[in-house]
């Protein structure tokens, strides 16, 4: 999988998390901007209240955001497998494997660790999906 094509799949959070209420009343204390990147390909998402409002795919000069999860693609791309690997099942394990790192303000990010892992996770629903289509 390719960053562009992780770009693609962010871009669907907002179709995947806008309509699960359970997660939005989860992220209903998170407004903000931040950042995932895919190998050097940034992309913006922009939560309010727990509904994702915006998914831009840089890049982009001087763009703020409060904190970062960047990986390479394949490591994005193996998070987002039906059952991903030992380490690959969440951003956190990943950081701790070595393929992911979190940069910025990290009291937003930990404050709404559990939404901003499962808003992550969202496109793991679609790997079954894409896979078959393929």
């Amino acid at each position: 999988m390719t960053a562009e094509e992780i770009a693609r799949r962010l871009g669907d959070l907002p179709d995947l998390v806008n309509d699960n209420v359970a997660l939005v009343r989860r992220g209903r204390t998170l407004s903000g901007e931040f950042l995932v990147q895919a190998d050097e390909l940034p992309v913006h998402i922009r939560v309010h209240e727990g509904r994702i409002e915006v998914v831009e795919t840089g890049p982009f000069r001087m763009r703020a955001w409060r904190f970062a999860i960047k990986a390479d693609a394949a490591a994005w791309a193996r998070h987002w497998e039906a059952m991903p690997a030992p380490g690959y099942h969440d951003m956190i394990a990943m950081t701790r494997l070595g393929v992911a790192r979190i940069e910025g303000d990290l009291q937003p990010l930990m404050a709404h660790l559990r939404y901003v892992k499962e808003v992550l996770a969202a496109p793991r629903a679609t790997s079954g999906l894409s896979a078959r289509r393929g």
